[in-house]
């Protein structure tokens, strides 16, 4: 085994500190993309109508009547 050198050593430590930092952005970065798909996905889940949907239509029938008090002669 050799011994490092204070200079080596520092180079070796910032080098490993760069991979981390990179390591780290890198799983951030994954991360918000993953955030960002799942909202763009419930989005447009949430835009568009659900297919057949059902269609309810109410009307009022009135059918004419004879006024009161009068009989229906023929």
């Amino acid at each position: 085994m050799t011994a490092l050198t204070p200079l080596e050593r520092h180079a070796r430590r910032r080098q490993q500190r760069r991979e981390e930092i990179a390591r780290w952005s890198f799983r951030a970065a994954f991360v918000l993309l993953v955030f960002a798909l799942g909202i763009a996905l419930g989005e447009a889940l949430h835009d568009n109508p659900k297919p057949g949907g059902t269609i309810t239509l109410e009307r009022t029938f009135s059918v004419p009547s004879v006024p009161p008090g009068s009989t229906a002669s023929p």
